[in-house]
């Protein structure tokens, strides 16, 4: 796991300059984090899978290359270059790359019920 994290008031980066695929598995990179939010760009290999897990906090997938398939609170998304998903705190989900794979995972705060 490479990080590259700054807290800066900017930051800029050619996400796809950024992009390394493992020979297998998955590599991630901090690119920024904040008080509030995460921003980490993974890069999967062909056939990789991430089992079923939760998170804490909101989240949000915006793929850039590559393709595969998410699982969310039991449904199936394709994933491919421009797909935008949300996901929000606490829900099930699970990913499996179908070939090499680049998305930006950013986690948020989660919301407080009623805002």
């Amino acid at each position: 796991m490479t990080n590259s994290i700054t807290n800066s008031p900017s930051f800029i980066t050619q996400l796809r300059e950024q992009i390394e695929y493992p020979s297998a598995g998955v590599l991630s990179k901090v690119l920024l984090k904040d008080n509030a939010c995460q921003y980490t760009l993974f890069c999967l290999a062909a056939n990789t899978d991430i089992s079923e897990h939760t998170s804490t906090r909101n989240a949000t997938i915006n793929v850039i290359e590559g393709r595969g398939l998410l699982t969310l609170s039991g449904e199936s998304i394709a994933l491919k270059a421009g797909v935008f998903v949300f996901m929000p705190a606490n829900a099930p989900h699970a990913l499996k790359a179908e070939e090499n794979m680049t998305f930006l995972l950013t986690l948020s705060e989660k919301v407080a019920e009623g805002n």
